[in-house]
């Protein structure tokens, strides 16, 4: 499975580009009369928050369907490398506009429940659900579950994408990324707070933002102040992780990991699970925009509206640890004949390192050193991952 994910940038292009073609099919058939739109006008408890909900089909199916067949052409293109000059510009920023706008722009707070609340989701699965709902079905119906799978074409569309044009420039340097990755990491802590506040509040019987009333009907819900508490546990967990984005814990395993104490934190265990909460936080935070600023009730939806901030904030921050992790390519030389073989980091472990005319990189144990370069004077340590003695 590690080995499938690692190779993303020669599979996602085409993964897109199947994408698009079904979803684009699906708007022909929606186009030509045919039921499940998932946009469509429906009662309150079937229907979703996503912007498009309650639009025709008439209209948006044929968007759809034009967009699906643009859409595979342009993947397609992507992933054979065909296009060059101004025509690879304008396929960017297609790609880059498709992603945001199925993962970001349509949909709503739906994907957060989902990550949030998973595991009971999991239990309600075989349990049933408590309360007057009837089933799983209840909370995952058709127009949820359509935004479930616009979401993951706006992925699929982000990694085709970042694999047809990789970020380069000083700004992504270790050093630079370091720099304003910080600084996205204090925004992406502090973002959360007035969400963490009102919910405490609630929970020690403060009614901030909300009547006292609404306060009342929450006490007499069972679990109702609960799921808030914990809604704000988790988000204080998760900026001590954020935290890990820029701490040395967060490249190598502190001691308090006794079992991987010293061993090297692979990149993908921190890029991938921040990388998804911060592309569920950003869609969320648009719904509760769009929801508008009620006075009596600010606390409902108002701090929420800084989750837009959070997830911008967070998915920055990860892509700074990401550049920083990143190790650079050697050259085909380098890769295919190594010159020779030499220990790293005298009593870290049994690391071995494959040195060719491009560099050298080290593999094993807890060194957190991932590429050194080979200098007529030896080797130089070009990450700060460990200090050379």
């Amino acid at each position: 499975m590690l080995r499938w994910w690692r190779t993303w940038p020669t599979w996602a292009a085409y993964a897109a580009a199947v994408w698009s073609a079904a979803y684009g099919a699906l708007g022909v058939f929606w186009t030509l009369g045919g039921g499940g739109f998932p946009f469509a006008p429906v009662a309150d408890d079937r229907a979703s928050g996503s912007i498009l909900e309650g639009s025709q089909a008439g209209v948006v199916a044929p968007v759809m369907a034009v967009a699906g067949l643009v859409g595979t052409a342009v993947a397609l293109a992507m992933a054979r490398d065909w296009a060059r000059g101004r025509v690879r510009t304008a396929m960017l920023v297609f790609g880059w506009v498709t992603a945001a706008t199925l993962a970001l722009v349509i949909p709503d707070y739906t994907l957060l429940m989902l990550v949030a609340f998973a595991p009971l989701l999991l239990v309600f699965a075989f349990t049933g659900v408590p309360g007057p709902q009837d089933g799983i079905g209840d909370i995952l119906y058709w127009h949820r579950v359509n935004l479930i799978i616009l979401f993951a074409g706006g992925l699929l569309w982000a990694l085709a994408t970042l694999a047809c044009h990789r970020p380069a420039g000083r700004w992504t340097t270790p050093e630079a990324a370091r720099r304003w990755g910080r600084w996205a990491v204090h925004v992406a802590c502090a973002a959360p707070v007035p969400y963490e506040i009102t919910r405490i509040a609630w929970y020690l019987g403060v009614p901030l933002g909300i009547p006292e009333d609404f306060l009342l009907m929450m006490r007499q819900t069972p679990g109702m102040l609960e799921v808030g508490l914990g809604g704000a546990l988790a988000s204080i967990a998760g900026c001590v992780l954020t935290h890990g984005l820029v701490s040395r814990w967060g490249e190598v395993y502190p001691r308090w990991v006794w079992f991987r104490a010293g061993e090297r934190v692979p990149p993908a265990l921190a890029v991938v699970p921040a990388s998804v909460v911060a592309v569920v936080l950003i869609p969320a935070g648009l719904m509760n925009v769009r929801m508008g600023v009620d006075p009596a009730t600010w606390g409902l939806n108002v701090p929420g509206m800084a989750w837009t901030v959070w997830g911008a904030a967070l998915g920055v921050a990860a892509g700074a640890y990401a550049l920083r992790r990143r190790a650079p390519a050697l050259d085909d030389g380098a890769a295919h004949e190594p010159v020779r073989t030499l220990g790293v980091g005298a009593g870290l472990g049994e690391e071995r390192a494959e040195v060719g005319p491009g560099g050298v990189r080290v593999e094993g144990g807890g060194v957190g050193v991932d590429l050194v370069q080979v200098e007529d004077v030896g080797v130089r340590v070009v990450r700060d991952d460990l200090e050379p003695s």
